[in-house]
This record gives C-alpha cells, structure tokens and sequence, in this order.
C-alpha cells in the first residue's frame, strides 16, 4: 500500500506502492530527497509552492492550481499509477478562483487534499466518495478551526481525517493537533511516514 510522510505545516509526500512520488505543496521539513514524478501545488501563497525543493525525475509533472482550474471547471489528470482530480478549496483568504484541493486515487484508496479551505459546496457529496484519509487545515487564522474541521470531517465521512496546516511559522503544534476532535482522527507529526491502508473483508479482499 502507498505511504505518506508527513513534513509539516502544510507539505506532505505520497509514495505508491509502484514507487510513484507525489509533493503536495512543498514548503518546509526534510524528505525531499526522493525524485518527484509528480508534484501538486494547491495554490500560490508562499508556504506551498516551493517547488525548487523536492529533486525530480526527468519525466515530472508539475500540477498546480492555474492547471487543476480552467475557467471554472475543475480537471482531472492521471499520472503513472495515480488519478488526480481537483476540487473546490476556498475561504475568506482563499480566491475560489485561485485555490483548489485534491482527490488522489492509488493503491485502491482514494485520497483527500484540502488545501487550505473552509467549508465548501462539494463537501456535501464527498461521503458518497468513500474517501479513506482526509487531510484537513486547523490553524483557525488563515484557515479553519479544529472545531470547524471536524465539522467538515462528519460532513466527508473519510475513514480517518488527519489534521495539518496548523501554527504559521511552525512545523506542528501538538496542543492544536490533539484538539482536533473528528470521529477517525489520526494525528501524524513531522517526519513521521505512515502506510496507508485499505477496509479489507475475511478474504483480505478490499472493501469499498
């Protein structure tokens, strides 16, 4: 199953199980010595588009959000063995037309990537999607609070919701983190890899 390294603040790195490297929103923390095949920006503040950060492989591919919306419509793109489709992401700091999230889609899982938001729209119809992990922004000054996020988690209904995006200027917060109160709540500190994983029946057969 694919793994994700969490970096801090905002940034994160998703390896599939086929060895595809995926940056969202490169900014701080280690780990980016891996070759990107694949990296995505959410949007164009600073503390998400380093992207002379991560090293990359050849064959690249660069998504950011100029790319992921096109006039009002959100895209969908597939790179090696990962789907990507982009979703609304949007507060009173964040342009509708100029942020977005991610639904990732690899190793049978399906991925959420907020980006930095409040509640949306689309948020109504994502627990029809049967999201697996949610990672969802708390720091309550440019985006939500812990209370609202996990308002948001019970309305997307993903089987764990991670909460990130927390302190500015810090990697973490672990008080922040803890006060995150959503059914499924997962805490991941900076440098701390997880491998995902998959609703499996008896059989070890996944379940959707």
């Amino acid at each position: 199953m694919a793994k994700i390294l969490y970096q801090g603040h905002g940034s994160l790195r998703l390896t599939s199980d086929g060895k595809t490297v995926v940056y969202l929103d490169p900014f701080v923390g280690d780990g980016y010595d891996k070759p990107a095949d694949l990296i995505l920006v959410t949007h164009q503040h600073h503390d998400h588009n380093r992207l002379d950060l991560p090293a990359r492989k050849k064959d690249c591919e660069v998504i950011q959000n100029m790319d992921a919306l096109k006039n009002g419509a959100y895209q969908k793109f597939t790179v090696k063995d990962i789907n990507i489709e982009a979703t609304q992401a949007y507060n009173k700091n964040h342009p509708k037309s100029e942020c977005v999230g991610y639904l990732v889609s690899v190793d049978g899982l399906l991925i959420y990537f907020a980006g930095d938001t409040a509640k949306t729209e689309q948020m109504k119809t994502l627990a029809d999607r049967h999201i697996d992990y949610a990672f969802l922004p708390i720091d309550g000054i440019y985006t939500m609070t812990a209370p609202e996020a996990a308002e948001c988690a019970e309305l997307i209904g993903a089987r764990h919701t991670v909460p990130i995006h927390m302190k500015p200027g810090e990697l973490f917060d672990s008080a922040m983190a803890e006060s995150f109160a959503a059914e499924g709540a997962l805490v991941i500190r900076p440098g701390e890899e997880i491998r995902l994983q998959a609703v499996t029946d008896s059989e070890g057969s996944r379940i959707s």
